[in-house]
């Protein structure tokens, strides 16, 4: 096991294209990173350049204290785990596993033994002389991650390894990962797509866009705090509501009404007043108004007509829309609108759709106005032109410098989709 360090690392190809910009990220021994981000961010050429298969071309690449700049994949002593299992089709799982030991000249019984430690660790025992076609689409990826384990090396690298599976064997495979790479306590880089798997899995997050790190931390401090309205609207599912506001004096003005600011946020906001801003509020922070208790007074109460409702038993999903006579626009919540395919971004227009995630035990009804409640204190103000959150107290270079990354003790427990 080793350290990996990231000391700006730069790819810039010929045409003049940088896919990655300046990164700089620390993993820790035995520690579990996700990069995630959309696609075209960079997340898989600063996995490739780390195993060696893409060359650097500015910065410094440390695997332990050594720089492996220069060193080729072979010597770098790590394995990696890609989104197609390439497995040998003419060989049996046993074959498979051992396979890069017997390119080493690795003694037979060594290899066996091996292969067969990690056959147990990935539950594959019964299967080891069966031939991948003849496996389901998860013990296929469980043989290319034992192919992985048997090198014993100082890190793992993978690379959307779950992509191709189906979304309930996703959900098992991410257990599956998750348990592995604790027991074996082995350095692992992770790249996804999908938020999902970045928050359940990792130890920290790193979010990228644009080939530049946005932040890194725990998935409870990106989703509490985000530093920036790209990191906001790209963690958490369904996605953080958006809409124009407006500071006047203690006051946001929404288009769901006013909310009064807390003393230490309001504090944060100087210079904003009169200022067109962007608020953010994710959809558990609203709740039906009769539910809300002794928690009133640290919100604002307001109408809605409610258009869609969506009960997953658990949870009840309220879709409403919200008039406004104003106009956000930001680039980040273009390029959010289309990583999820929509091409619209959200309180472009005259009208804004906004989703609150309600106590089932709300009686609120399709087709009927309804008292809802929203949380002041949860509130998040952007500003439009950069992005930056004002009402977070992190520092923006503190939180993307890669040093190791603490868990927020006070952090509210994410949502159900993100345990």
């Amino acid at each position: 096991m080793a350290q990996i360090t990231l000391d700006k690392l730069t790819k810039r190809y010929p045409d003049g294209f940088e896919a990655v910009k300046e990164m700089s990220l620390t993993v820790e021994d035995g520690e579990f990173v996700i990069l995630v981000g959309p696609s075209g961010c960079g997340k898989s050429t600063a996995l490739r350049m780390i195993a060696g298969l893409e060359d650097i071309t500015d910065g410094e690449l440390r695997i332990g204290d050594e720089v492996v700049n220069d060193k080729a994949p072979k010597d770098r002593d790590i394995a990696m785990v890609f989104q197609n299992y390439a497995l040998y089709p003419h060989m049996s799982v046993r074959d498979n596993m051992g396979f890069a030991l017997k390119l080493r000249g690795t003694d037979k019984a060594e290899i066996d033994k091996k292969v067969e430690e990690a056959a147990r660790i990935l539950d594959l025992e019964q299967h080891l002389d069966r031939r991948p076609a003849n496996l389901s689409g998860g013990q296929r990826q469980r043989v290319a991650m034992g192919r992985a384990i048997v090198r014993d090396p100082a890190a793992f690298l993978m690379d959307e390894p779950l992509s191709n599976l189906d979304a309930k064997l996703r959900v098992q495979m991410r257990t599956e990962v998750s348990r592995i790479q604790k027991n074996l306590g082995t350095t692992t880089i992770y790249v996804t797509h999908d938020q999902t798997e970045a928050m359940t899995l990792g130890d920290r997050v790193a979010v990228m866009r644009s080939g530049l790190l946005q932040q890194v931390g725990s998935p409870m401090e990106l989703y509490n705090h985000p530093l920036n309205l790209f990191v906001a609207g790209f963690i958490g599912s369904p996605a953080m509501n958006f809409m124009p506001a407006t500071v006047e004096g203690e006051t946001v003005k929404l288009p769901i009404g006013d909310v009064r600011l807390p003393d230490e946020v309001h504090g944060r906001l100087g210079g904003t007043e009169g200022k067109t801003l962007i608020a953010g509020v994710r959809p558990e922070n609203f709740e039906d108004a009769s539910l809300v208790g002794d928690a009133r007074d640290r919100g604002s109460t307001f109408p809605a007509h409610i258009e869609v409702l969506e009960s997953l038993g658990s949870e009840l999903y309220a879709h409403f829309t919200v008039a406004s006579e104003q106009q956000i626009e930001s680039q980040e919540l273009r390029e959010l609108a289309e990583d999820v395919g929509g091409g619209e971004v959200p309180m472009a227009g005259e009208e804004g759709r906004i989703v609150a995630r309600l106590d089932p035990a709300s009686e609120v009804r399709v087709g009927q106005e309804s008292e809802l409640w929203v949380d002041a204190t949860r509130v998040h103000l952007f500003d439009p032109e950069d992005g930056r959150n004002l009402t977070t107290d992190a520092k923006g270079p503190a939180a993307v410098d890669g040093g190791q990354g603490g868990r927020d003790p006070e952090a509210a427990p994410p949502p159900a989709e993100t345990r």
